[in-house]
């Protein structure tokens, strides 16, 4: 069951709705959220769906918190939703979120989805995509199943093609991040913007 498509306060009542009797699983290290998410991949169902209910809560809630205000004012928050967004994904997928005048999110989107080693990126629906959001400005973001969080030549080649296409409609690119497990690359904090 596809449970983005809950309310709150379903997604609520069916974490809290009684569990069914299972074996105890072994629990892998809580400091690598990652590895944990990928450990319960293949949970008994009911607990897999209970874990997918409470993921959704809290992108839910992670998301909440990026529209109080300008994003970049706490890119911790916008790295934490991109990590748990990611994670467990055996396959790339490429995010745009879409941010006003005062940096505030309007709208976070996949906008492509990939193999396991790359995504096709179209530049002119990511402009089409940017004036339809009226965005005055845009984060980007990937992952890498790899866990590789090292950007390749294509991933720069990329960025500096988006962000020229940007440009010409006035929306800026203020970052690029990469997700590689639990760990988020900034391209602004690598000094590659």
């Amino acid at each position: 069951m596809n449970v983005t498509h809950l309310s709150s306060a379903e997604l609520v009542s069916e974490l809290l709705a009684a569990p069914v009797r299972q074996a105890p699983l072994p629990l892998p290290c809580a400091c690598d959220a990652a590895a944990t998410y990928q450990a319960f991949e293949h949970a008994p169902p009911d607990l897999a769906y209970k874990l997918s209910v409470a993921r959704e809560l809290l992108l839910r809630d992670m998301r909440a918190k990026m529209l109080e205000g300008p994003v970049m004012a706490s890119p911790k928050i916008v790295k934490d939703w991109l990590s748990m967004y990611c994670a467990g994904l055996e396959h790339e997928v490429f995010l745009v979120l879409y941010l006003d005048a005062q940096q505030v999110l309007i709208e976070a989107e996949e906008l492509f989805r990939g193999t396991l080693t790359q995504t096709s990126v179209y530049p002119r629906e990511v402009v089409k995509n940017a004036l339809a959001h009226n965005a005055a400005a845009v984060l980007l973001a990937h992952n890498h199943p790899s866990g590789q969080l090292s950007p390749s030549s294509a991933d720069e080649l990329l960025t500096q093609t988006l962000k020229s296409s940007l440009m010409m409609v006035d929306v800026r690119v203020l970052d690029h991040f990469i997700v590689g497990g639990d760990r988020v690359l900034s391209f602004a904090e690598q000094g590659l913007l």
